[in-house]
């Protein structure tokens, strides 16, 4: 079996299959700080007193949009990681099968956490469902949400995961391609009058891009393997910080460049205007999207094109600080370690917390409430962190 090569220069990428494993530092504070901003927003997002740029506005690129893509970011790192060790132990049809097994296998942990939509409440009701039309009302928004896009997401890289940057880089641009072509192109062309963008905002409502969504989230899973192949270089060599950063910023401009296409198209083609707002500004009419706005809950190409490239400057601030400073937080390390764990102990505490804290609550109130729901998370990862217990797939 070939050495793995690093997608820019072709040197081999620093592997040892036969080491133990060890966790990787920024990567677990890295994702540490994304539960972290996840419990932020999912609970606080809903009240007044936090400026829009931590919410979920679906008209602009904001702090809240900037979480979720993170995780596909970390799992394209750790994706990448874990299956090159165990191409270079086991060879690689046996890394498949495992990369393949892990994908099915957050598929169904998906669907215990997520669930599915609707419901009937009589037999006679259920019989008039055909396969598709119960797929439709069970799958389209219930059951698509973050763990679901992951495991389909890294089912659709899995033939390139291993692969070099080139086959990657061209995977994910075909990905998005084709999204754009089922959402806006061939729709706006006439050859079709279906689009994935209207079914995505058609009732039920998708959540963060819909069952299609896979194809734009392949682009910060992808940039997350090409941040593993910059990081595991010989110190010295790799460059990951000024490589993170360069291109992350670089990717940033392209999706805002892509966004500002949104001036060109309906409802907004006569605007006079050439240039939208940057992300995290929020748009002076907000009512005038389409497909080129970047919005999480329709995952046009625009949204994690510049989620991918802001997730690679994040990074370069962890790899920074942690593997060259080492600095290390606590909190961050404890949620990191356990990402799916806290994910789920985090979803099940909203659930029982925040049906107390009403949407009027002064700001102390809300903010109390949620440093008791983070707080009871981290007591339990923190007694699994101290006995070397990680839940993982």
């Amino acid at each position: 079996m070939s050495t793995p090569v690093h997608p820019v220069e072709g040197a081999p990428v620093s592997i040892n299959p036969a080491s133990k494993p060890r966790r990787v530092a920024s990567l677990d504070q890295f994702r540490g700080y994304t539960v972290f901003g996840m419990a932020f927003v999912n609970f606080l997002g809903g009240y007044a007193f936090l400026p829009d740029l931590f919410k979920h506005k679906h008209t602009f690129f904001s702090y809240a949009d900037a979480i979720m893509p993170q995780f596909f970011f970390a799992v394209g790192y750790a994706f990448r990681l874990v299956l090159l060790r165990a191409m270079e132990r086991e060879g690689y049809p046996a890394a498949l099968r495992k990369g393949l097994m892990r994908c099915l296998g957050l598929m169904l942990v998906a669907f215990v956490v997520h669930g599915a939509s609707g419901g009937v409440g009589t037999f006679d009701e259920l019989k008039k469902y055909d396969f598709w039309s119960f797929l439709h009302a069970a799958f389209k928004r219930g059951y698509f949400q973050t763990l679901a896009h992951i495991a389909v997401t890294s089912l659709w890289v899995l033939p390139v995961i291993m692969l070099s940057g080139r086959s990657r880089l061209i995977w994910a641009i075909l990905s998005a391609l084709i999204h754009i072509a089922i959402s806006f192109g061939f729709k706006h062309l006439g050859w079709w009058t279906w689009s994935n963008y209207d079914w995505t905002l058609a009732n039920p409502v998708a959540i963060d891009g819909g069952p299609l969504g896979f194809l734009t989230w392949t682009m910060p899973l992808i940039a997350g393997s090409f941040a593993f192949d910059w990081c595991s270089r010989p110190p010295g060599e790799g460059k990951p910080v000024e490589r993170l950063l360069g291109w992350g910023a670089a990717i940033m401009l392209l999706a805002y460049g892509l966004s500002c296409l949104n001036l060109r198209f309906p409802p907004n083609q006569d605007s006079g205007r050439w240039l939208l707002e940057p992300p995290f500004v929020a748009p002076a009419d907000p009512a005038t999207k389409n497909y080129w706005t970047m919005s999480q809950r329709t995952g046009g190409v625009t949204y994690p094109m510049c989620a991918a490239g802001f997730s690679m400057v994040t990074m370069a601030v962890f790899v920074l600080l942690c593997d060259r400073l080492k600095w290390r937080w606590g909190v961050f390390d404890t949620l990191g370690s356990n990402a799916l764990l806290a994910y789920i102990l985090l979803g099940l505490l909203e659930d029982a917390i925040r049906p107390w804290v009403p949407k009027d609550s002064p700001a102390w109130f809300a903010l109390s409430a949620w440093g008791l729901e983070l707080g009871i998370c981290w007591v339990i990862l923190r007694n699994l962190q101290k006995n070397g217990v990680y839940i993982k797939v």
